[in-house]
């Protein structure tokens, strides 16, 4: 059983190479040579049978995403001895977010994450789109806006599509809806963060933004409004994805301009302050949740 076990010094240069993404580092870390690490990396390949890294940058395989999640809890695991009770492997990471996002997009992948990184210790935080209202000591940041963001760093996340969705009971009471003129006189719900005229202008409605009606700073709270049968919300496609597969929201009708998507104004960018990245456990999530989101 024993001679199964890859050596020790294959599993540490693996490691590194994959936190790091550069043999250079990575063999200035573990002081040996360039070829060192390349030679380790390849002999711990032949040993399992399978290709760790997929490309030239260094990312993962499927199985070499699997694999560094047992060597990580493998080395952590030697690094706890008998008279310590603290873990000094851990790293924290914190992560102000939007409520909507982190509810329908990141919360469902997080468990992933966890798996890939157990030494990370990761805090979320509420932040309020568009204002950015956010802890001051957060790491990372989620924002929704324009992007235009001169403080910080930042990188698209996500962009989307809007289409108007309300209850099943409102469409009934309400419908149908065959044009987009149906929706006049009907209850709109608002948001700074989705205006109504990124839609009506796309339908060719010279309609003004809706000035009445309840309004909502928060998507998830305008779902949830609309799901009530409180009126029709203007709702992203992916961030309204759990009220779609649940039923409680559903397209007004079956028309082309129900059914074509209307780009969002406003995305989804991750922003850190200069120097941020050289962490790596903050560098290890953006590029995760960067390759989560494709």
């Amino acid at each position: 059983m024993a001679a199964r076990i890859p050596p020790i010094q294959c599993l540490l240069t693996f490691e590194a190479l994959a936190r790091l993404r550069s043999v250079t580092q990575a063999a200035e870390e573990l002081c040996v040579t360039p070829s060192a690490v390349s030679h380790r990396v390849k002999q711990l390949e032949q040993t399992l049978g399978v290709k760790l890294f997929g490309r030239a940058d260094f990312s993962l395989t499927t199985e070499g995403i699997e694999y560094l999640a047992h060597v990580r809890e493998g080395l952590a695991s030697l690094q706890r001895f008998p008279s310590r009770q603290a873990n000094p492997g851990r790293r924290k990471l914190r992560l102000a977010i939007t409520p909507t996002f982190a509810r329908s997009i990141v919360m469902p992948r997080l468990k992933q994450f966890a798996e890939a990184y157990p030494e990370i210790d990761l805090t979320l935080q509420v932040s309020i789109p568009l204002l950015d209202v956010v802890a001051e000591d957060a790491d990372l940041t989620i924002r929704y806006g324009t992007g235009r963001y001169a403080d910080v760093e930042h990188l698209c996340l996500m962009k989307d599509v809007v289409t108007p969705l309300a209850s099943p009971s409102f469409v009934r009471e309400h419908g149908p809806f065959e044009a987009p003129e149906d929706l006049e006189g009907v209850p709109l719900l608002r948001s700074p963060l989705e205006p109504w005229r990124t839609w009506f202008a796309a339908n060719h409605l010279d309609w003004p933004e809706p000035n009445d009606g309840s309004q909502f700073n928060d998507i998830g709270l305008m779902c949830d409004g609309a799901a009530a049968g409180m009126g029709v919300a203007l709702v992203r496609h992916r961030l309204g994805a759990p009220w779609l597969e649940n039923g409680s929201l559903v397209r007004l009708g079956d028309s082309e301009a129900f059914r074509t998507p209307v780009p969002s104004p406003h995305a989804h960018y991750l922003c850190w302050r200069t120097g941020t990245m050289e962490r790596w456990e903050c560098a290890a999530f953006a590029e995760w949740l960067r390759k989560a989101l494709d």
